[in-house]
Order: structure tokens, then C-alpha cells, then sequence
């Protein structure tokens, strides 16, 4: 893929950003989704590539989002997997809470892991400095030494993220027996993921169970960023053979690598921020204009590049105009 298509990859995430970042705030979580959704959409149409989504919100019929199997792009050449969530976190732009994102992660086809969005995924995620020291299967407090050491630290000074959710109960307890701190998060495991590989977010470690789609997302950031993730699919319900055909994966019970599931470098990351949070700042608004801040990846060339950018809202299409916003 041409390094060109970094910055249009932030234009999707932009306009998504800009539209939904209207209603922050405003208790409508499915209002801001659905705007994210048309935005991304709509600049997704004019870009130069002959994308397929692999992860994104179901089927045709079940979703009327960027669904599993759309065709998105312009042209002919290339042929992509792209991973998308217009707006990671809606109940956090619903209640105006931080860490929402407009993400996007794009890989030649083939190279993504099919995750339907039927399954869960046991995650477990570390930075830069203690890649290959992570361990899904073995004991919490076994990791957090083996972290700490690879940090030079002792597992008292490590911070664990985790979705406080009633599943968490055990594991939360572990982690604090284990004498490590917790960072408890509501929503939004793709930037918890990240946080881990940005030395400035304080966070050491991720655990836990999310959704699988978003740890597809995060493990493409993850491998640019020289981090390191390890995970297994879980079930929602029985009847896991009736959603085995849609995943590239022999034995969706296997331990997964962070190979497996975003191959090869030629990868490409793109977030915008939503809400302020760890990792980037949040859209403002001022009068006619607006200021994003995101963040996209390369991963030939492991580039990270913060784009700051001051949008002319009299000038984008109707998709980041008021009469847009308040039709949702």
C-alpha cells in the first residue's frame, strides 16, 4: 500500500470524529454512532483503494452500519481488509466521558483475523519493553512479575487496565493481591490496548475480556507500535459451530498470537480522538471551525505521526454540518 493512503485514512477517522463530537454529551449513544457511521462512510467512497470490510458492525441485514462483507473505496488496486469502529466508546461520548475514538486499521486482503462479532476475546497486552514476556494461560501475578522485570520495576509500581465489568471481579482481585495497581476503565479497550505501547498513558498492562473485533483493531496498532498481545475467542452463547465458517481460524479455541491476528507489516493505523483522553485530545468546536487531534501508523516504516489538524466546517460536506448533526 502507497504511504500516501496515511493521510486519507485520516480523513475517515476525522470526518467520523467531527460528526459524532456533536453530540458529546447528549445521552444519545445510537444518534452518534449512526453519525460517525455516515461520515466514515462517506469519505471512505472518495478513497483510492478497493477495500472489504472484515471487522465492523454485522451483517447487511442485521446492521444498518459499516457491515461485515461492504465494499468501500474507489478504485481497483489495492485490495484490502479493513477493520473499522466509527465510534469506539459510545457510551462515553454519550455521557461525555474521555478515551472515545474514530479508529481505523487497514492490511492487504488476507491479513486480518475475521472476528465475528458473536465472539468475546480474553486479551492480555504489554508495551514495547516487555514484549514476549506475556503468558495468556499462566497465572495473573506470574505476568506481573515477568512485566516488571522486563521494566526494571517492581510489580507494585506496574498499573493493570482493565473493563470493570462483573466477569472482572476475580481477575481484579488477583491483580491487586498480586500488589500491582488497576486502572479501571467503562469502556473503550482499543485505547486501553494502545495505552500500554504510549509511555506517557501510565499504563503497563492490559487484561481481560473484551470484544474481539476491537482486539483485531488494537492488535494492528499494537504491531506497529512494537507491542505485544496475546488472546483467545470466547463464545458469547453455545452454538459456537454455527459461526466458525466466518472466522479465518481452524480452532477457535487456540491461543492466539499477535501474528495471527494482524499479519506482515504493511499495516496502517489511523485514530482520531473523540472525547479528550490518554492518547489524544478531543474535537473542539469553535464557531465555523473545529480541531481534531489523531494519531496514524505505518507499519513498513514503524512512522507515528500526530496530526493536529483545524477544520473550515463552512467548507466539508454535509456530513459535519449542523442540519446533518440534528437530523440524528
Amino acid at each position: 500500500m502507497e504511504r500516501e493512503l496515511s493521510l486519507e485514512f485520516v480523513r475517515v477517522t476525522e470526518a467520523a470524529a467531527l460528526a459524532s463530537g456533536r453530540l458529546m454529551g447528549r445521552g444519545d449513544k445510537e444518534a452518534a454512532d449512526q453519525a460517525a457511521v455516515d461520515a466514515m462512510r462517506s469519505v471512505f467512497d472518495t478513497v483510492h483503494i478497493n477495500g472489504t470490510v472484515v471487522i465492523g458492525e454485522g451483517e447487511k441485514d442485521e446492521a444498518p452500519m459499516l457491515y461485515v462483507g461492504e465494499e468501500l473505496g474507489i478504485a481497483n488496486e489495492p485490495s484490502v481488509d479493513v477493520a473499522v469502529d466509527p465510534l469506539e466508546g459510545t457510551n462515553l461520548v454519550a455521557k461525555g466521558l474521555p478515551n472515545a475514538l474514530s479508529v481505523v486499521a487497514v492490511a492487504p486482503k488476507g491479513c486480518l483475523l475475521k472476528a465475528p462479532d458473536v465472539f468475546y476475546m480474553d486479551k492480555i497486552a504489554v508495551g514495547p519493553t516487555a514484549r514476549g514476556c506475556i503468558d495468556l494461560d499462566a497465572p495473573v501475578a506470574d505476568n506481573l512479575k515477568a512485566v516488571a522485570k522486563a521494566m526494571d520495576r517492581e510489580v507494585r509500581d506496574l498499573t493493570a487496565i482493565i473493563l470493570e465489568r462483573p466477569r472482572h471481579e476475580k481477575l481484579i482481585a488477583e491483580i491487586r493481591e498480586a500488589g500491582a495497581r488497576v486502572k479501571l476503565i467503562t469502556d473503550g479497550d482499543v485505547s486501553a490496548a494502545i495505552a500500554t505501547c504510549i509511555g506517557t498513558s501510565g499504563v503497563d498492562i492490559l487484561f481481560g475480556i473484551g470484544g474481539a473485533p476491537e482486539g483485531v483493531i488494537a492488535a494492528a496498532a499494537l504491531k506497529i507500535l512494537g507491542g505485544d498481545m496475546q488472546c483467545r475467542l470466547i463464545p458469547k452463547s453455545e452454538g459456537i459451530g454455527d459461526d466458525q465458517g466466518k472466522m479465518a481460524v481452524d480452532d477457535p479455541y487456540r491461543l492466539l498470537q499477535l501474528e495471527d491476528l494482524a499479519r506482515g507489516e504493511d499495516l496502517f493505523f489511523a485514530a482520531t480522538g473523540i472525547t479528550d483522553g490518554d492518547m489524544l485530545n478531543g474535537v473542539r468546536y469553535s464557531g465555523q471551525t473545529a480541531e481534531t487531534h489523531s494519531l496514524v501508523m505505518r507499519g513498513i516504516t514503524r512512522t507515528i505521526r500526530n496530526v493536529y489538524a483545524t477544520h473550515r466546517l463552512e467548507r466539508k460536506p454535509r456530513f459535519v454540518s449542523e442540519e446533518s448533526i440534528c437530523r440524528h
